[in-house]
C-alpha cells in the first residue's frame, strides 16, 4: 500500500495546521515526527478520514480520499484519546466494536481471542475498562484498531503517558504488525521513532522539514556533533554558545553533547550523529532562520 499525500493544507480560521506539505508513505512503519502543534494530529485525522483538507490531494494506491468508504474498509485508527466504555469488560468491549463493524460471528470467534493474547490482555479479559492501567488501555486500543485486519494502521501519539517497558511493548507489537501492511505512528519521542521507523516525516508548524530514511536524517548533523568535558562552573558559558543536545555531571565536570557549526573550543570529541541529532539540527536551521 502506498499512500502518496500531494500539496496537502488544512485551514483552520486564520491558522494553518499543513502548510501544502508533500511525501509518500510505503509499506512498513513509518514514523511522523514534531513538536506539540507541528500538525500530527491534524495529518493523522485527515488520512483517517475523518477530517477534510483545505486543499491537496491524499491517495492510497491510487484510490482518492473521496472514496471514504472505500478507503475506512482497510484502515484502522487508534487516536490519541481513545474511549472507552468504563463498566464493560475488556471482552465485552471487543465484541461490541466487531459488532458495529458488521464482523462475522465465525471471524470474532476466531480473531478476538488472538488480537488480546497479542496484546497480552486475554488474562485480563473480564476486567472492566475503567480499571485499566493506562497502558492496558493503549493495548485495547490498537486491538480494537486491529479487528477488521487493516491494511493501513494509523496511530496517533500511541505511547504518551506509558512507562519505558509498556512503550517497547507498544512498539514491538506494532512492529510485528507491520510486516506486509502500512503503519504510520506519531510521536514527539524521536528515540521511539528511531527504533522502530525506516522512514520518517518531520513536521513543525504545518511545514514538512523532512522526509526520508532515518540514516539521511542523522545524516543532516554529520560533522556537527561534538562532546565536551569541561569544568563545572563553565557549563553556563558552553550552553549559551552552542546547542545543547544532552548533558551528564561527573564528579569534577560536566561533559556536554552539543550541535556547532564549528569545531568547538578546548579538546572536543567528534560524535557520530544519530537521528535525533539530525532532528534538532533541523530545528536548529529552522530558529536560526527565523531569527536572521
Amino acid at each position: 500500500m502506498e499512500i502518496q499525500i500531494t500539496s496537502l493544507k488544512k485551514v483552520y480560521g486564520k491558522k494553518t495546521a499543513l502548510d501544502g506539505i508533500t511525501f509518500s508513505v510505503g509499506n512498513g512503519m513509518f514514523g511522523l515526527i514534531g513538536r506539540n502543534g507541528a500538525g500530527k494530529t491534524t495529518l493523522m485525522r485527515i488520512l483517517a478520514t475523518l477530517s477534510r483538507p483545505s486543499g491537496g490531494q491524499v491517495t492510497f494506491d491510487g484510490i482518492p480520499m473521496e472514496d471514504t468508504k472505500k478507503i475506512r474498509s482497510f484502515i484502522g485508527y487508534l487516536p490519541q484519546e481513545f474511549s472507552l466504555y468504563q463498566d464493560m469488560s475488556v471482552l465485552e468491549i471487543m465484541r461490541y466494536l466487531a459488532a458495529l463493524s458488521d464482523i462475522p460471528g465465525k471471524t470474532c470467534r476466531e480473531r478476538i481471542p488472538r488480537l488480546l493474547q497479542q496484546v497480552n490482555l486475554w488474562d485480563d479479559r473480564t476486567k472492566k475498562a475503567g480499571k485499566l492501567s493506562g497502558g492496558m488501555k493503549r493495548r485495547l486500543g490498537i486491538a480494537q484498531a486491529l479487528l477488521d485486519d487493516p491494511q493501513v494502521l494509523i496511530v496517533d501519539e500511541p505511547t504518551a503517558g506509558l512507562d519505558p517497558e509498556e512503550r517497547l511493548r507498544f512498539y514491538t507489537l506494532l512492529d510485528e504488525f507491520s510486516g506486509s501492511r502500512t503503519v504510520v505512528v506519531s510521536s514527539h519521542i524521536m528515540s521511539d521513532i528511531e527504533a522502530v521507523c525506516e522512514n520518517v516525516a518531520v513536521l513543525d508548524a504545518g511545514r514538512l522539514l523532512f522526509a526520508g530514511t532515518v540514516g539521511t536524517l542523522a545524516k543532516k548533523a554529520e560533522g556537527k556533533v561534538f562532546e565536551l568535558a569541561i569544568p563545572k562552573k563553565e557549563q553556563d558559558a558552553v550552553k549559551r554558545d552552542y546547542h545543547i543536545l544532552s548533558s551528564q555531571s561527573c564528579a569534577s565536570d560536566v561533559r556536554i553533547r552539543v550541535l556547532a557549526d564549528r569545531i568547538p573550543a578546548g579538546c572536543p570529541v567528534s560524535c557520530a550523529p544519530t537521528a535525533w541529532d539530525g532532528y534538532m539540527e533541523l530545528l536548529r536551521q529552522l530558529e536560526k532562520g527565523v531569527e536572521n
